[in-house]
């Protein structure tokens, strides 16, 4: 009996780790496996190429927007009414013409009585009427934009951390027109104005751009519209804008600290020939005389001025960059 249980036993056995082994190798043995890792292969490889083409189509929203914005800037005419906003001016066409009419008389009377001469007074009044307002408004343009794009950065670290506490955009953005410096609060305040009006969140901040033409901007624009448009993390991509935002002002002040040696250099240049007319005028007044009283030393004189002018515009060039 016992003889006969002993192959039983051992048949059972082998039985038994064959069936084991075909469960365990049936996989390999029919292909089964490797359709299943080539189904999750395909099925990453699907993943990927769709979040590449949701990354490729996002890249090609942004680009088109870009290039729509760009476009419309270079549509839009620079009136007059839009220069003094861009001042932030609340003057008006015939206040800004009163204005520079007083600045050209005062001017040419000024140069009237230091010289005695109506051709020179006509020059001088032909260039305080028109030069020297549109000299000021370029100015004051260019220092209310540099404060907005300093003050820009901590206006989206508000937005953001607004928006990761569950407070919507449109109330960050009021948060922002009530309680952030000068221009930000103004132009954000008419932003949100126009919104009111019946305006969309992107068309008001469009118009924006009108008004502060920064590239900074357009960023913001760009970003929200392709929120609103297609969705997405907003609170993440406004703080990479803010980010962006940062470095591009560190980079400004590393370039602006590079290039101080050639600004010191370009103004001691500059300033070299009138301290040097000034004291040699101190030292012999008969000898540097001749420069305005005879016909031969007036035009040698504008012919310097229009060189110093040219040399001081050169080196202007030089020592500008755009980042």
């Amino acid at each position: 009996m016992s003889a006969v249980n002993g192959p039983l036993a051992a048949g059972l056995v082998a039985v038994a780790a064959g069936a084991v082994a075909y469960v365990f190798l049936l996989p390999y043995l029919s292909g089964e496996k490797r359709a299943e890792q080539r189904r999750k292969v395909i099925g990453q490889s699907r993943s990927a190429l769709a979040e590449r083409g949701v990354a490729a189509s996002r890249r090609e929203q942004v680009a088109k927007s870009l290039k729509d914005l760009e476009a419309k800037k270079s549509t839009t005419k620079v009136t007059l009414e839009l220069r003094l906003a861009r001042a932030g001016l609340d003057w008006g066409r015939r206040k800004y013409y009163v204005v520079s009419a007083l600045i050209g008389l005062v001017l040419a009377f000024g140069v009237f009585v230091l010289s005695n001469s109506p051709l020179i007074a006509g020059l001088a009044l032909f260039a305080g009427g028109l030069g020297v307002p549109s000299w000021l408004l370029t100015r004051l343009q260019k220092r209310r934009i540099s404060a907005f794009v300093a003050e820009l950065p901590n206006a989206m670290d508000v937005i953001v951390r607004g928006l990761r506490s569950g407070i919507p955009l449109g109330d960050c953005l009021r948060m922002i027109s009530y309680e952030a410096k000068e221009p930000l609060r103004s132009e954000f305040r008419i932003a949100m104005e126009a919104q009111a009006l019946g305006l969309s969140m992107s068309d008001a901040i469009l118009r924006m751009c009108e008004r502060v033409p920064v590239t900074e901007v357009n960023f913001f624009a760009v970003v929200v519209g392709i929120q609103q448009k297609s969705g997405g993390n907003l609170s993440e991509a406004l703080g990479n804008l803010s980010r962006v935002l940062r470095e591009r002002k560190k980079m400004s002040g590393k370039i602006q600290a590079m290039s101080m040696e050639a600004k010191a250099s370009a103004v001691i240049i500059g300033a070299l020939p009138f301290f040097v007319a000034f004291a040699t005028y101190l030292s012999s007044p008969e000898y540097t005389a001749l420069l305005w009283t005879t016909s031969i030393g007036k035009i040698a004189l504008a012919g310097a001025g229009i060189w110093m002018a040219l040399g001081i515009l050169v080196m202007k060039k030089m020592i500008s960059f755009d980042i």
